[in-house]
């Protein structure tokens, strides 16, 4: 199956979701590139940024459980190659 390189911008705004986004980036951690996460603390938001190699419907899919979790903002934004 072909895959794309994309990448997630997450931005959480409730620190009771991060659990849930960690549980979400283990089950897909075998598509997972690379990881970034920035808290900012002056602001009470954390910032992660996840980089795939993956199907687009795996790609989808994640970006939509990860969009779905309250207190939670995903983009996504895929390689052109």
């Amino acid at each position: 199956m072909e895959t794309r390189i994309a990448i997630i911008g997450i931005i959480v705004e409730d620190a009771d979701a991060t659990d849930t986004i960690n549980r979400l980036l283990h089950d897909y951690g075998s598509y997972i590139i690379g990881r970034m996460g920035i808290p900012y603390r002056s602001r009470s938001v954390y910032i992660i940024s996840i980089v795939l190699d993956a199907p687009s419907d795996v790609i989808n899919t994640l970006a939509g459980k990860i969009g779905r979790v309250k207190g939670v903002s995903a983009k996504t934004i895929y390689s052109k190659a």
